[in-house]
């Protein structure tokens, strides 16, 4: 057994209700993400081409994408509260490894959020190269924090790579020894900036006070990059898969039926959104990405689990019942998404207008 590893919390019900709470928030996180950072790329093209139609495009995203960082934070939020609890003495402790670049996202996402709302509301008067700037470097800060993530869950998989502390005290430790880590990366930047492409063209369809000219370029241009990236992130998941240690790889050739069904259903999916993509057929795919999105989470807790076995699983944790906390928890959690579909209505209603 790793000695590093500390022992971890009791928690106050069974690990199968916080785990029902992640695998249930944590996909809807990744969905307003891949709009987030997809819609960022597509903007900054947008403003980096000399088209007036583009730079309507450009405009029109740079609206929505406040919008979305906010909610992909408080989504977020709720997804690593899950995580914590169940995996908490990992989590933090290779947070702890790597706590400057850790700590670092903050600010980071600070900068890129009021970077985006000057785009968004001195955008009329920008000369292209400060808009450029304006909406490129949120785009670098989604992109540098994605890969912090990245890291961050990877080393929290490999307790055996926690000795290095020893040698790196100082908070910088990242887990870039780690043959999966690019594969990882690249299929995160990949598939959400793909799905964030289908993001822009059902907001082409969807947004009846676009410029006509805009909405079609819009859906252009979206389903363009959902599309291409679409059949680039199927190759980049057969490398990600490939580069899974053996164990955790042999899951999903039969190891495990479930895991193996799920991989056998992404993959069908994938191709179905690719000729769907091809057609641009906006509804179909946007009807199939949300199901693929929680098939490849699942998918995903099955390759941490297959990590951490011979480390740690959730059904070993103690139960110290304390039940008033999670009815609590419960009313909160009915009141918050209340609020969420109250402020969700309040921002499609401010998006339906076209601000002078």
């Amino acid at each position: 057994m790793n000695t590093l590893i500390p022992t971890p919390d009791a928690i106050p019900a069974a690990w199968g209700w916080f785990q029902v709470l992640l695998m249930l928030v944590f996909p809807l996180h990744l969905v307003l993400m891949n709009a987030m950072l997809g819609s960022t790329a597509i903007a900054a093209y947008a403003v980096l081409r000399k088209d007036e139609t583009l730079r309507g495009l450009a405009w029109e995203l740079g609206k929505v994408i406040p919008f979305l960082i906010a909610f992909a934070v408080n989504l977020g939020v709720a997804a690593l509260l899950f995580l914590q609890v169940l995996y908490g003495h990992l989590f933090y402790t290779s947070s702890v490894l790597m706590g400057v670049f850790w700590l670092s996202v903050v600010p980071l996402l600070i900068i890129a959020y009021y970077s985006t709302y000057l785009f968004d509301f001195r955008f009329p008067t920008l000369a292209r190269p400060v808009a450029a700037v304006l909406i490129c470097l949120p785009l670098l800060i989604f992109l540098a924090i994605a890969f912090v993530y990245s890291n961050n869950l990877t080393l929290m998989l490999n307790p055996d790579v926690w000795k290095a502390y020893f040698g790196n005290p100082g908070g910088t430790l990242l887990n870039l020894g780690d043959r999966v880590l690019p594969a990882r990366y690249l299929h995160f930047i990949v598939g959400g900036t793909a799905v964030g492409g289908l993001f822009v063209a059902v907001l082409g369809r969807v947004r009846k006070g676009m410029d006509q000219g805009v909405r079609e370029a819009a859906e252009r241009v979206g389903m363009r990059v959902f599309t291409v990236l679409t059949g680039v992130q199927i190759a980049v998941g057969f490398l990600f898969l490939a580069a899974l240690p053996r164990p955790v790889l042999l899951l999903f050739m039969g190891g495990d039926m479930i895991a193996t069904l799920l991989l056998a259903i992404g993959l069908v999916t994938a191709l179905i959104l690719l000729m769907a993509g091809m057609a641009r057929r906006v509804w179909l795919c946007a009807g199939l990405a949300l199901p693929l999105i929680y098939v490849m989470s699942f998918m995903r807790d099955f390759v941490r689990d297959g990590y951490l076995k011979p480390h740690f699983s959730p059904e070993s944790l103690q139960v110290v019942p304390q039940y008033s906390p999670m009815v609590m928890f419960i009313v909160v959690l009915a009141a918050g998404l209340a609020a969420v579909v109250w402020m969700l209505r309040k921002a499609s209603s401010a998006l339906r207008t076209t601000r002078k």
